[in-house]
């Protein structure tokens, strides 16, 4: 079997790579810079140019690349989310691939106003964040590649992927806390929806390789989720530190408002903003029961051992 995967050297992209080589795949791919020793070639997926071409000869194409993040403008996030998504479909057509899979996001479901428990047969719902929008237009884009028949396509839909070399939600959350700054709405009682890199990379992989997955919108999370507060608090203690600070939603939205402010006064990009506070407000989750039915997927590592291999790869590397 040979994949190629798009964001190849990113968090995701790298980790998938890996797991199919274990597997005994050829893969190759497409990033920012070339790594030949892992066959990744350079090239940006919102321009069409050689390195789709890269993709010939793959069975599987896996649509890592996205920009993550609640600090960029419509324009960009559209450019990279749902252009580059279309690039990335017309290179897998010419390579003649068999599969599609797409790599969204539960943030497709909004960041509010979804019921607790949440299933994939609830619609979407356009909130105005250009994250959010640019996922949701991203995966009518693939899912209108599979209905004209162009090539079998799967979205999955991933909660909040943690662990080694994760930036959204093991690395910034650091940075953060390091710089005094972090601060939890609805009292540190919003829902997260933690999934460890190493089960989404799984639930990417049965995607992949389960026929009757094509056509389908699949959410994959961790299955267990928790209050924001215990998720970060694993954090703090890396750190050796007290917290985090739990404030009110209003409170917290309008200091996170203030501070973003501050930063584009600067020039400066933040995460620290009134986007994050709202989604750190959740108050539900997920559903994977369609994961568990249609991919035979079973999340194998739960929080207290995800942060404990995580903990040791940040120890490793001198981060904590």
């Amino acid at each position: 079997m040979r994949a190629f995967v798009t964001g190849a050297e990113g968090f995701i992209g790298r980790a998938l790579s890996e797991r199919l080589r274990g597997d005994g795949w050829e893969v190759a791919g497409v990033d920012f810079a070339a790594v030949p020793e892992r066959a990744v070639v350079a090239g940006d997926v919102a321009e069409p140019g050689p390195w789709q071409r890269a993709a010939n000869g793959a069975e599987v194409v896996v649509h890592t690349a996205a920009i993550v993040s609640n600090a960029h403008g419509l324009d960009t996030s559209w450019r990279v989310n749902v252009l580059g998504t279309r690039r990335a479909l017309d290179a897998a057509v010419a390579a003649g691939a068999r599969r599609f899979v797409h790599v969204s996001s539960v943030r497709a479901f909004s960041d509010l106003g979804f019921p607790p428990g949440v299933d994939e047969s609830h619609p979407v719902r356009p909130d105005g964040n250009p994250y959010v929008d640019t996922k949701i237009a991203s995966e009518q884009v693939v899912l209108q590649a599979h209905a004209a028949g162009e090539i079998d396509c799967v979205v999955i839909r991933p909660g909040d992927v943690y662990g080694p070399g994760s930036r959204p939600w093991t690395l910034l959350p650091l940075e953060i806390i390091r710089s005094g700054r972090f601060v939890l709405p609805a009292r540190g009682r919003g829902t997260f929806s933690p999934v460890y890199v190493d089960d989404l990379v799984d639930g990417l992989v049965r995607a992949a390789t389960v026929p009757e997955a094509a056509g389908e919108v699949i959410t994959v999370s961790g299955g267990a989720d928790v209050p924001a507060r215990d998720f970060f608090g694993h954090y703090f203690r890396m750190l050796g530190r007290r917290g985090p600070l739990c404030l009110p939603t209003p409170v917290a939205v309008a200091g996170a408002r203030l501070a973003g402010g501050l930063e584009r006064l600067r020039g400066r990009e933040t995460e620290i903003n009134a986007t994050s506070m709202r989604y750190l407000a959740r108050p539900g989750g997920y559903s994977i029961a369609k994961a568990r039915r249609l991919l035979g997927y079973e999340p194998a590592v739960g929080l207290d051992e995800g942060m404990r291999r995580t903990e040791a790869w940040l120890r490793e590397r001198g981060l904590v």
